[in-house]
């Protein structure tokens, strides 16, 4: 039978895949039945930047500058409690899941700034937190912020943390910065652990009946792995951190392409939230019978065995894939 074990941000995994955030982990049942299917761990439910604020009322520079058009504004979020989890009963939360769960609970915080994040960041290392994710989400929409700015403000917002909490950290990041490989760096050195690629964001619609701009949830497919798996290839080996792919994750030959790409842990919640927690055990028991009838005993073997450093064709991942895809119509 072939060896799933791996490690990501230093833990010990049974497997590579990983629930990641979504209201499955709001839960302690619901924590327990992704466990009891396979999973090798879980992030937690975000706590969002803008309900520490609620409680805190702490802004700093970049949050309060365009605050009226802020992606994730306090208007849209739903009340405390009937969706999401505030910040004490969060907490507590994961402590309850932490103790019930035989798997480990990493915490996730997504926010801009450092405001009430390091008190929270604290908060669930204490209640037993084995790692925490860093869920960077910001829409620039002030002209006058510049990338530089708000790159820094990300750096420093990883800093600050890092020097705070000593459990691991992974940052969970968007696709949309001008140099990715290069800010992945800097969020490595200022003591990210490991990096989540990528952060799925929902686009409101608009009712042209109502006239209003409305959110919609459309849940991921398996076409959108192709971005996270191209990036996870091409940082593979140039960062000194863990790498774990989200967004696409549906079947097992989707978790498989992702370790060959290079990631430590495949994060999947669209899955998950389509077929019920027990799909991860379809996704695990179809892993094993792939790789037994290829011939890989084990995920270490095969992890970054396609990535950009390892394949015949490296340029396939960059400017070149482009001409040629457009060339195949």
């Amino acid at each position: 039978m072939a060896d799933l074990s791996t490690t990501y941000l230093g833990l010990k995994l049974k497997n590579p895949l990983v629930a990641s955030a979504s209201p499955l982990s709001e839960k302690v049942e619901s924590v327990k039945r992704l466990a009891d299917a396979g999973v090798s761990a879980v992030v937690m439910y975000s706590l969002f930047e803008e309900q520490i604020i609620h409680e805190s009322l702490e802004l700093d520079h970049y949050l309060s500058q365009g605050t009226e058009s802020f992606a994730e504004a306090l208007s849209y979020l739903p009340e405390a409690g009937k969706y999401t989890l505030a910040p004490d009963a969060y907490v507590e939360t994961l402590r309850k899941i932490k103790q019930a769960a035989n798997i480990p609970v990493i915490g996730s915080l997504n926010g801009v700034s450092t405001g009430g994040w390091i008190k929270y960041a604290k908060n669930i290392q204490d209640a037993g937190a084995d790692a925490l994710e860093l869920n960077i989400y910001f829409l620039p929409v002030d002209a006058n912020i510049t990338s530089c700015e708000l790159e820094d403000a990300h750096v420093k917002l990883v800093a600050d943390i890092r020097s705070q909490v000593q459990i691991p950290l992974a940052v969970k990041l968007s696709p949309c910065y001008t140099a990715l490989p290069n800010f992945a760096r800097r969020l490595v050195d200022a003591g990210a652990n490991g990096l989540v690629l990528f952060n799925r964001f929902y686009q409101p619609d608009l009712d042209l009946e109502e006239l209003e701009v409305t959110p919609r949830l459309v849940l991921s497919s398996s076409q959108e792995l192709r971005l996270p798996l191209r990036w996870t290839a091409l940082l593979y080996g140039k960062v000194k951190a863990d790498l774990a792919l989200t967004t696409g994750v549906h079947t097992a030959e989707d978790a498989i392409k992702a370790i060959m790409a290079g990631a430590n842990a495949v994060m999947s919640a669209s899955a998950l939230l389509k077929g019920g927690p027990e799909a991860a055990s379809k996704i695990l028991a179809d892993m094993q019978t792939w790789m037994e009838a290829h011939e890989y005993h084990s995920v270490e073997r095969m992890r970054g065995s396609m990535s950009q450093g390892t394949v015949a064709e490296p340029a396939a991942f960059e400017r070149a894939n482009y001409m040629k895809v457009l060339n195949s119509f």
